[in-house]
């Protein structure tokens, strides 16, 4: 229900209450077991490099499965409809097979603890110090979108004060995180993915019954928006994947079919996907070569079918709930926004019981993002600039001391940049601006560098600063009026921008720079690399599905299938 002050309010009875409780027992207790299993700083940030493939390809995939994605996505359902695919089988599953493939032998191979310090073997300092900084940054703003979501949420449940749920919610995860490290996030991310779609499912299945099914929600989006049976091309376009307008923000169906695929399917997605450390420590944790590189692939299974209970639960609550469908037409509704919509699916089609559960699964999507967030930040901090430029050389305790800190302070920093997402009516738009101008520039910097061995170490830090200096011009010409990308195209052109001019940038500067000696480059460039390093240990006797190339292959031809029935 919404109250009179117009906060969003969900009927909560004792069963849900304590379905709740005892999930935050199961959270608790994994974080205490594992710190039994926390010897050394490498157990701490990598989980000892000895989980399986399938605990750390579900990880891979829950630590993305966010509040962020859930609320963020479910609302692009609701405002633009099926375009909203586009961020799974376009700007997910090419760049997951592309990591697992190609750019996990080079992670894994070389023995990196992160992923700048990739960049430091690879470039030398300066590229290592502007990634880091930027990275820790990315995270600290990311985990406040994750903290002001779960505030959200359980204001609704329990009509607490905001700031009261965001200092109660960030104990929570400081406390599993600061005990077991790496490993308390990746168990706890396991069993997190699997209570997320405990709750996603019965949403969307009840939703669709109570709408008449896929053939009428079809119906009822048209009738929502035009009761007189007159289809707009706006509404025609909610209903196909392509050419996604609504999504890229061009007028032009050819430009948003360019916007699409090269802004989003191919440098914000590759972006993310293949340098973001909150995705590839996961994988790094693998136990095996083999397992590091089939668990983003593993990961973009469940991937696939992630959008039809995120999106569709979106676009149900845009035909047929009240409060949405009156935001819809006429653009406002007092007290509501798009990111409301999987709540306000919650209130008006979940009896209570299964209230609880949808309570406990949001509550589960924003522990998974932050923790991603928060066991990342701590490692690139401890490793990467307290351990590589403040205090060098200290027993292994020590940096497990600082990276427990570095757990506090990432939590405390949260709390205040969740004030920030709190002004953006879609966080959508927010997160995959933040994207852009850190994900994009690092991914042409690694592009370049790993398959190019004349880039030098000065192009590495140039190109990167270059790239994002450029993602953040486009942004402040865009709210200062100069420029009008219209919809969500301003993202898909700053990554665009950023990783076109530090492609630019890097070749020009690494034609009147010094490279680094090709000895120093093997395991680095493909180039120089001897190729039997890069397959790892896959028995070539195992099952198609044990082994990374068939695995990637079968997972590309379902996600293109799936692309053409609901083009």
């Amino acid at each position: 229900m919404l109250l009179a002050d117009g906060a969003l309010r969900l009927n909560v009875g004792m069963l849900d209450y304590v379905l709740v409780a005892i999930y935050f027992v199961f959270v608790l207790g994994i974080g205490y077991l594992a710190r039994q299993q926390v010897a050394s700083s490498l157990d701490f940030f990598l989980s000892g490099r000895r989980l399986p493939a399938w605990v750390t390809g579900i990880a891979f995939v829950s630590a993305n499965l966010g509040a962020v994605e859930i609320m963020g996505m479910s609302a692009n359902g609701a405002q633009i409809g099926l375009s909203t695919m586009h961020y799974y089988w376009i700007g997910a599953i090419p760049a997951m097979v592309f990591l697992g493939l190609v750019m996990m032998p080079f992670y894994y191979g070389s023995k990196v603890r992160s992923v700048p310090e990739f960049m430091r073997r690879r470039f030398g300092t300066g590229a290592h110090l502007v990634n880091s900084l930027s990275f820790a940054v990315a995270q600290v703003l990311i985990a406040g979108v994750n903290l002001f979501l779960l505030a959200t949420v359980v204001n609704a449940v329990l009509g607490w004060p905001r700031w009261v749920s965001l200092i109660v919610a960030a104990a929570v995860v400081l406390t599993y995180t600061a005990l077991g490290g790496l490993s308390a996030a990746i168990y706890n991310e396991v069993l997190q993915f699997f209570v997320i779609l405990a709750a996603l499912v019965p949403l969307t299945v009840i939703g669709l019954i109570k709408v008449g099914g896929w053939s009428g929600l079809k119906a009822k989006i048209i009738d929502t928006a035009k009761p007189d049976g007159t289809v707009t091309a706006t509404v025609e376009q909610q209903l196909h994947t392509w050419p996604g307008q609504a999504l890229s923000g061009f007028s032009s169906p050819v430009w948003s079919v360019v916007g699409i695929v090269f802004g989003l399917g191919f440098v914000l997605s590759f972006g993310y996907w293949t340098t973001n450390f909150v995705e590839v420590q996961r994988a790094m944790a693998s136990n095996s070569m083999s397992a590091a590189r089939r668990a983003p692939i593993i990961g973009a299974i469940p991937k696939m079918f992630i959008p039809f209970v995120v999106v569709v639960p979106g676009m149900i609550c845009a035909a047929m709930i009240g409060d949405m469908m009156h935001l819809k037409t006429t653009g406002a509704a007092d007290g509501v926004t798009y990111n409301d919509a999987i709540l306000l699916m919650m209130r008006d089609v979940l009896p209570n019981g299964l209230l609880g559960v949808a309570v406990a699964g949001l509550i589960a999507s924003f522990m998974a993002g932050m923790a991603a967030n928060v066991s990342a930040f701590n490692t690139v901090f401890s490793y990467d600039l307290w351990q590589q430029y403040v205090v060098k050389d200290r027993e292994d305790g020590y940096y497990i001391r600082v990276g427990r800190i570095a757990t506090v302070a990432a939590v405390v920093m949260a709390i205040g940049t969740a004030t920030i997402a709190a002004g953006y009516s879609n966080l959508m738009d927010y997160l995959q601006t933040l994207f852009g101008f850190f994900n994009a520039p690092l991914f042409a910097t690694f592009l370049l560098g790993m398959f190019w061995k004349r880039m030098t170490p000065t192009a590495g830090w140039v190109g990167l600063v270059a790239g994002t200096l450029s993602a953040v011009t486009v942004f402040v010409l865009q709210e200062v009026g100069v420029i009008d990308l219209p919809g969500q195209g301003m993202p898909f052109i700053a990554a665009s921008a950023a990783f076109i001019v530090d492609i630019v940038v890097s070749v020009l500067v690494s034609t009147v720079t010094a490279p680094k000696p090709e000895a120093e480059l093997a395991g680095f460039v493909y180039s120089a690399t001897d190729r039997s390093t890069l397959r790892g240990d896959a028995d070539a006797a195992a099952a198609w599905y044990a082994r990374p190339v068939p695995l990637g292959v079968a997972v590309l031809a379902v996600t293109a299938v799936l692309g053409l029935i609901f083009h």
